[in-house]
């Protein structure tokens, strides 16, 4: 399986996403921002306070790139496909 947006994890979004409405996944594209950017305000205040706690910053930031690779898959369902 590739790390595509195309193919997020299995635990990345809802089961049967595809399924979802549009105001749906509109929706829970919203939430799935937010929570990116309350995730990069905590980052930036790590390091802004200059605590570093490396272990606590690489889980952050990791949660930070699932949650983009959310963001763009549902991104991906909500564009249409068109063929030139």
């Amino acid at each position: 399986m590739s790390d595509t947006p195309h193919d997020p994890p299995p635990e990345a979004l809802p089961p049967k996403a595809e399924a979802l409405t549009k105001e749906e996944l509109i929706a829970l594209l919203a939430s799935f921002r937010r929570e990116h950017a309350r995730i990069n305000q905590q980052v930036d205040a790590l390091h802004e306070n200059g605590v570093l706690d490396m272990l606590k910053l690489r889980r952050m930031k990791k949660a930070k790139l699932a949650i983009k690779d959310k963001i763009a898959y549902i991104e991906n369902l909500l564009t249409p496909d068109i063929i030139a």
